[in-house]
Parts: structure tokens; C-alpha cells; sequence
């Protein structure tokens, strides 16, 4: 079945209204002041929260 008549661009704009994508979430690393996604461990310096950080190890890349 074909569309009665044709869907203007103010339509067809308040429809996708909402389907806008946002940006990724990020917050500073108290440690180091790097930037790092929220509930995460910081990919530099290994903090977590102020009762734990983790010990990082480095990885060298695969050729």
C-alpha cells in the first residue's frame, strides 16, 4: 500500500526527534586526572575507589 501523500521534512524532523545520539558519559580519575567512563578502574594509574586500586601490569603488542 502506497503513502496517501508525502511526508513533509517538518514531519519527518519531529519524528526522529528523540533519536539522537548522546555522548559517552566520563568523569576524572581523582588519582591521576585522567579521563575515564564512571564505576570504572582508570586505565592509566589502576583507582578504583579510595579503599582500592589494582596493580597494572603493561602488555606489550602483539605484531
Amino acid at each position: 500500500m502506497l503513502p496517501v501523500a508525502r511526508t513533509s521534512k517538518s514531519r519527518k524532523g519531529m519524528r526522529r526527534a528523540h533519536q539522537a545520539l548522546t555522548g559517552v558519559a566520563s568523569s576524572r580519575c581523582p588519582g591521576c586526572g585522567q579521563s575515564r567512563l564512571p564505576h570504572r578502574m582508570c586505565s592509566n594509574c589502576g583507582y578504583v575507589n579510595r579503599s582500592l586500586s589494582l596493580e597494572l601490569e603493561e602488555t606489550t603488542a602483539k605484531k
